[in-house]
């Protein structure tokens, strides 16, 4: 089971009011309402993130919607875990993240993903920061 954050939803909600902007500065479009929904009972109930398997199917649908536009794997191509270490130096996955990343969901490559950019500690957010194309943290998440 993963959680989405709060930053992600809050990232597909702002995706999607770029993708189709209100008319008239009140109504939104069925994503954000979808994706609104689980805002706000996530603020509701002071929860930071939402179990990815209970989140309704338009609001999943809109989420993945959004996924599909961040960078999928946070590797370099400098690996450490295949000289043995436990954490990977260049993308800062542990060794199962790297071994499981095609078999992950969303939700846990994005848990992976929040948890490696908070930790900023691995080589793609410093010493080579230009070989992550300039996107280490998504599209939408660099404030976060």
């Amino acid at each position: 089971m993963a959680f989405l954050h709060i930053t992600d939803i809050e990232s597909a909600i702002n995706w999607w009011r770029e993708r189709h902007p209100s008319p008239d500065g009140i109504t939104a479009c069925a994503e954000v309402r979808a994706l609104a929904e689980v805002y706000a009972l996530m603020v509701y109930y002071h929860e930071p993130a939402f179990d990815e398997d209970a989140m309704p199917p338009p609001a999943r649908d809109a989420w993945l919607a959004w996924y599909a536009t961040t960078p999928d794997a946070p590797c370099i191509a400098i690996c450490s875990t295949s000289q043995g270490d436990p954490v990977c130096k260049g993308c800062g996955r542990t060794f199962d993240e790297v071994q499981r990343w095609t078999e992950m969901t969303p939700g846990e490559k994005r848990g992976t993903w929040r948890r490696i950019t908070m930790e900023g500690t691995a080589w793609r957010f410093n010493r080579y920061a230009e070989r992550s194309d300039g996107s280490a943290t998504g599209p939408r998440e660099a404030a976060a």
